[in-house]
């Protein structure tokens, strides 16, 4: 059983959510996922989907009067990307996945430290091979957000076999997603490394997402 808590700005009224999942069949039929190491590490659409989408339909003015309304559109279609299903289906289809992760809370870079955490690797992540999509990277520079920490609902993370990794990233791409692998898990010890261009810098998780404080902030108007 799962569920989701969480304070929302400009929300007064509680709101319960949960799903009950149940899988029978034999224990060793289970699907325990493990990220291991030399797997290869995936990532769908890119970083930041749902904080795009969201602050280009709430708080448009600040992106229009940037970049201009025709920004505005492309920014708020981002909104429809936010969903994993299809992504999960095709990757899990191609073969090979070893674990999959949809990057909520904290974006990309805190849903790939939980991956890690739960395998017990370490992994090294290269910005420059990751998809950033153009409206994703403006308006998180509109709004002085890190896509990469930030809140990214229809982002799937993957990890998988490295000999299989390509082949998962073509039928994504066949499908319309962009993807491509951005990095490869490593032995705990060697830790969480961040390649980015020229910098080399260590991953911890970032445990407050950055989107929540600039959404209350645009709300109230006084983001600046």
């Amino acid at each position: 059983m799962t569920g989701h808590t969480a304070r929302y700005a400009g929300c007064n009224y509680p709101m319960v959510g949960g799903a009950t999942i149940l899988g029978i069949d034999k224990k060793e039929k289970l699907i325990i996922p493990h990220a291991n190491a030399g797997d290869a590490i995936i990532i769908s659409k890119g970083p930041a989907i749902e904080t795009t989408g969201l602050m280009a339909a709430y708080f448009p003015k600040y992106l229009e009067q940037r970049y201009g309304k025709g920004f505005v559109k492309k920014a708020q279609s981002i909104y429809y990307q936010m969903s994993t299903v299809e992504d999960a289906l095709i990757a899990a289809s191609a073969g090979g996945v070893t674990a999959m992760h949809d990057a909520t809370e904290c974006g990309v870079f805190g849903g790939l430290c939980e991956i890690a955490a739960h395998s017990q690797v370490g992994m090294r992540i290269y910005l420059d091979k990751m998809v950033l999509q153009e409206e994703v990277k403006k308006t998180c520079e509109c709004f002085g957000i890190d896509p990469y920490k930030s809140i990214s609902e229809g982002t799937l993370l993957a990890t998988a076999e490295k000999s299989k990794a390509a082949r998962i990233v073509a039928a994504l791409n066949k499908a319309g997603i962009a993807a491509s692998v951005a990095g490869e898990v490593v032995e705990k010890k060697r830790g969480m490394r961040v390649f980015d261009k020229d910098k080399e810098y260590k991953l911890e998780h970032p445990k407050v997402d950055p989107f929540w404080m600039k959404f209350e902030e645009c709300l109230h108007g006084t983001a600046s």
